[in-house]
């Protein structure tokens, strides 16, 4: 999907891209507790990835923009298997056995598992902030596991604090795989083909998608649907757009307003809201978060070409 407009700057363009990824992820959390009351994992994944296969598909058409070039296809199935199958599975499962704000907070410490990635990965240096930031949200995510299991059925909120912290994991890896394919294909090719991607690999759940799907309430598929267009094909989109213009760190970090997004969603849509115990792990694991990302401006500006930089200006 290409921004063009003579009217409005670029900047503002990227600003708009990232405000609308953030409330549309923001929203998604609340989309996939009410769906996945109908839908297992896999079958909500699926329907998910079909609809924003779908709509990607029509906006490649509309654009005429092809294949992307091979050398961008690495970047594009590792995204499509990690971060748009994975996560998505992952923060289902998740999402039937915690709440939508606590998964939020719990997703939200995918910036710090990027920068390990990025150190791992791209030969960027962990500075002590970093690791102190990722001692505090380690903390965080041991008060959030114990304030959930101490209540009914703990085991199993243990679990859904697991899958969380796994599609964390995902989602990091999905930016730091997508980052330098964005150096050779457009945002929308990007986005669509790493769709197409996990679709493809969502595939063995399409029994389990098609014997639920006539008993689901309508609630439930149009949520499913939302989340395939507005969340996914849409948000993601804009998300490549705005990765392929600033640094991913610096993009990560907005993500940071998610959760606050969603307790306000969650409140109003579905009358949850974290125990205050859960709410204060949640904020540890933010605040690791924020530590690991504040620093004099000069530290936080690439300089080395295996550092994670914008791919194209």
């Amino acid at each position: 999907m290409t921004f063009r407009t003579g009217l409005i700057p670029p900047p503002a363009l990227t600003v708009g891209a990232v405000s609308f990824t953030v409330f549309a992820w923001a929203s998604a959390f609340v989309s996939i507790r009410s769906a996945g009351a109908a839908y297992s994992p896999g079958a909500l994944a699926l329907g998910r990835l079909l609809a924003a296969s779908l709509v990607l598909g029509v906006l490649l058409l509309v654009r005429r923009q092809g294949l992307p070039p091979r050398e961008a296809w690495r970047g594009i199935l590792v995204s499509g298997v990690v971060w748009f199958c994975g996560y998505t599975i992952a923060l289902n499962w998740g999402e039937r056995l915690v709440d939508a704000g606590t998964a939020s907070l719990l997703v939200n410490t995918g910036p710090i598992l990027m920068a390990l990635l990025a150190a791992r990965l791209l030969g960027e240096a962990l500075p002590p902030r970093l690791l102190a930031g990722m001692a505090v949200s380690f903390v965080g995510a041991v008060v959030v596991g114990l304030s959930m299991s101490s209540g009914e059925g703990g085991s199993t909120s243990v679990l859904g604090v697991v899958l969380c912290l796994l599609a964390a994991v995902a989602y990091a890896t999905g930016v730091i795989a997508q980052k330098p394919a964005l150096s050779y294909g457009t945002p929308l090719q990007i986005t669509a083909y790493s769709c197409l991607a996990g679709t493809v690999v969502c595939l063995p759940f399409t029994g389990q998608l098609l014997s639920e799907l006539p008993r689901a309430p309508l609630s439930a598929t149009l949520n499913m649907v939302y989340l395939g267009v507005v969340p996914t094909a849409l948000a993601f989109t804009t998300w490549t757009y705005a990765l392929a213009r600033m640094p991913a760190g610096r993009l990560g970090a907005t993500t940071y307003a998610v959760p606050a997004i969603v307790v306000l969603l969650s409140w109003a849509l579905l009358g949850e809201v974290p125990a205050w115990l859960t709410l204060l792990g949640g904020v540890l694991c933010l605040a690791g978060v924020a530590v690991s990302r504040y620093g004099p401006r000069a530290s936080r500006t690439p300089s080395r070409g295996g550092q994670i930089r914008t791919g194209r200006t």
